[in-house]
């Protein structure tokens, strides 16, 4: 059986992909917070402060916890998430328009289904 997937629903497209970005935005959240704690239990960051510490001398005691605490780092990967939340599903929905405007001009996709 040959199909032609001839138009695409932009609505359609829009609902799927926020849900799949938020999906994706929540993954990257979690992500960040695991890398976080192995950098952390690997005690990766107390041994950057070490060597920045060697580097600047006791006069200017250096901190990097004050850099990338939890706190900081949580709230810079929602905020990512949240942009790349808008950006996937406005950039979809844009392809989906654009695909629907190209398959006008040319016919669409032709999918070939067959049955082994």
């Amino acid at each position: 059986m040959r199909l032609a997937v001839s138009r695409i629903d932009p609505w359609s497209v829009l609902k799927l992909s926020f849900l799949l970005s938020v999906g994706i935005g929540i993954a990257t959240v979690v992500a960040a917070v695991m890398i976080w704690s192995t950098l952390k239990g690997g005690k990766v960051f107390d041994e950057l402060n070490k060597f920045f510490n060697e580097i600047t001398g006791p006069e200017q005691p250096f901190d990097i916890y004050k850099w990338v605490s939890l706190g900081n780092v949580v709230s810079l990967s929602t905020v990512l998430a949240v942009i790349n939340v808008f950006l996937i599903t406005a950039l979809s929905t844009l392809f989906a328009f654009l695909y629907n405007l190209a398959s006008g001009l040319v016919g669409g996709l032709h999918v070939t289904l067959s049955d082994d």
